[in-house]
């Protein structure tokens, strides 16, 4: 299963805690609990658990199917930026959630790069339609 980028987020933030508490970090350059609180980043994982329970009803699934998928996680994703005042994600973490629903597919036979191409879209506008992060 691919990982998902709050799990890297979260080892993120356990480091820096570490190097915090080492004194190996200058706590003007800790950032990490500032950019994932824990409030988000469950709000993330709820989202992505959903998503991950659909997904593998989405293998012999039809593109309607697959798209449909696709657009509830990233409005719920939208949401979840919107709480958080539209500031949740930055590019790498946009490229991030990106990458983990592509993955998500991927790893359940769906052939993104066919199922964008189909429709004259790029393998990385799969979330474009709908993202407003």
């Amino acid at each position: 299963m691919a990982e998902r980028p709050t799990t890297n987020w979260r080892r993120g933030i356990a480091k820096e805690a570490a190097e915090l508490s080492a004194g190996t970090l200058d706590p003007d350059c800790a950032c990490m609990v500032e950019l994932f609180p824990g409030e988000l980043l469950v709000e993330i994982d709820a989202v992505l658990d959903v998503f991950d329970a659909e997904v593998p009803t989405l293998a012999e699934g039809d593109d309607t199917q697959i798209f449909a998928a696709v657009e509830r996680v990233v409005l719920a994703l939208n949401a979840v930026n919107e709480a958080h005042d539209e500031c949740a994600f930055e590019t790498d973490e946009r490229e991030q959630l990106c990458a983990c629903i592509d993955e998500a597919l991927s790893e359940q036979g769906v052939d993104v790069a066919a199922l964008t191409a189909r429709y004259g879209l790029g393998r990385h506008e799969l979330t474009d339609r709908w993202r407003d992060w």
